[in-house]
């Protein structure tokens, strides 16, 4: 018995659309979203040593109040780099105040260096401490790297010293601090982590940390937000506003075309021109229609109807600037669904229509019974395309308004990831919600918009 062979040319030729899914979508989606609750430098571990090698005593959160009880310099060779803070520290000779010999370790800004060879420090003088209530003297260590470790001797102000020596140390902290379940942890830390206070350098923050973890703290400063409330309700306003007005415009237009007058192409290729116009220059258009020197004014005051121009473009008119970019919508992409339901209206046939004009229905009652239920998977990808577009609504904005005056969530996604405040994990909150908001409305186009055959299934 000769078993059926399978035909594997479906799958090989479905193959390239899926490699072309996961690379330029999937993929990019997932790491987008992820930036939206993963938080690259959310912890800090700390240490046991001044050393990565060293086991882990716990970790702090960012932005975590510590106080730093010891410094230490760990040796790295010259040329190594570092993303630590680094200190220099010469290692001298010198006389003391009563003439005895002192040989040590001081740190390199408490040295000023007069005499050099070849590039390399060989004589200097001790710096003057002009901090009010500082210690005039600088301690002379036998070991670099802490401030807090043994004491050779100590040095007035202005004591000439021989450097022998110079060594570049990476600088860790010794710090304590409190973690979320008020546990206080104690360990060191890299330097590039901790910010020192300005006027306590006892005291500091974690500017950032070292470890990642999952946080909705990206979801609750988007909804904290002061432009997001604004941002949201514009661009639901515009949206609702804008779909059905190009709805009907748009099935308009398709029923003129699809009625075949004289001319019909002329009207096909009028209708059509916004298609090839950028999103921006509409913008500007529009601007310009709308300032105070602009084609409306202009146009009202050769009619008569006005003696002073009108400033519809200002802060304290955001209603009129709404309806600029409403109107910029409308016209720049109406011509989108226009374009879909032509190509629904070429699969209504003729004889349902000639049909239902021979029982006397008439115009409308041709377009409500016959036309539109046969329309329906056409409006259905009409609406959530332009709906998803709409929500989208970016360049149009910025032209009009600038983004400051009326902003959306397409603004705030910008605003956040820009050079203004370059801060992605916000700009992919913000893009998320965009993302959400499209498939949950696509979702209820597809249920409110279903062809009899979906109703029956």
């Amino acid at each position: 018995m000769n078993r059926k062979r399978r035909n594997w040319t479906p799958y090989l030729l479905l193959l390239p659309s899926i490699i072309y899914l996961a690379l330029f979508f999937a993929w990019p989606m997932a790491r987008a979203l992820s930036l939206a609750f993963w938080k690259e430098d959310a912890r800090l571990s700390l240490r046991t040593d001044a050393s990565f090698t060293s086991p882990t005593a716990g970790s702090l959160p960012q932005a975590a109040t510590v106080a730093i009880l010891d410094t230490q310099g760990n040796r790295i060779a010259a040329g190594t780099e570092t993303s630590a803070i680094t200190e220099v520290w010469y290692r001298m000779s010198a006389a003391d105040a009563e003439g005895a010999a002192v040989e040590g370790w001081v740190l390199g800004d408490r040295v000023r260096v007069d005499e050099e060879s070849d590039g390399v420090p060989t004589l200097g003088r001790i710096r003057a401490v002009r901090r009010s209530g500082a210690d005039p003297q600088t301690s002379v260590y036998v070991e670099p790297g802490s401030t807090r470790g043994e004491v050779a001797a100590r040095l007035d102000a202005q004591t000439e010293v021989n450097i022998l020596e110079s060594a570049t140390l990476e600088v860790w902290y010794q710090i304590s601090g409190v973690d979320e379940n008020g546990q206080t942890l104690e360990g060191w830390a890299q330097s590039a982590y901790i910010t020192r206070g300005e006027q306590d350098p006892s005291s500091g923050f974690i500017q950032r940390g070292d470890s990642a973890e999952w946080t909705l703290d990206f979801i609750r400063t988007m909804l904290s937000d002061r432009f997001f409330t604004s941002a949201l309700l514009t661009t639901l306003l515009i949206t609702l506003i804008t779909i059905p007005i190009q709805f009907v415009v748009a099935l308009i237009m398709a029923l003129v075309i699809q009625a075949r007058l004289k001319g019909n192409l002329l009207f096909l290729y009028i209708f059509s021109i916004p298609l090839g116009v950028s999103e921006l220059a509409v913008g500007i258009v529009f601007f310009l229609i709308f300032t105070e020197r602009g084609y409306l004014n202009s146009f009202l005051q050769g009619l008569g109807l006005i003696d002073h121009t009108i400033t519809f473009i200002s802060a304290d008119t955001r209603p009129w600037i709404i309806i600029a970019v409403v109107l910029a919508e409308v016209w720049r992409a109406t011509s989108i669904v226009m374009v879909i339901l032509v190509s629904g209206l070429q699969a209504v046939p003729t004889e349902l229509l000639e049909a239902a004009e021979l029982f006397g229905a008439g115009f409308q009652q041709r377009i409500r019974h016959v036309i539109l239920p046969l329309l329906k998977p056409s409006i259905q990808v009409a609406l959530i395309l332009r709906t998803i577009l709409a929500f989208q609504v970016f360049a149009v904005v910025m032209a009009i308004s600038g983004g400051d005056i009326v902003t959306t969530l397409a603004r705030e996604t910008f605003r956040w990831y820009s050079d203004e405040i370059r801060n992605p994990n916000m700009a992919a909150a913000y893009a998320g919600l965009i993302m959400l908001i499209s498939i949950i409305t696509a979702i209820f186009y597809l249920r409110a918009v279903r062809t009899q055959q979906e109703l029956a299934a």
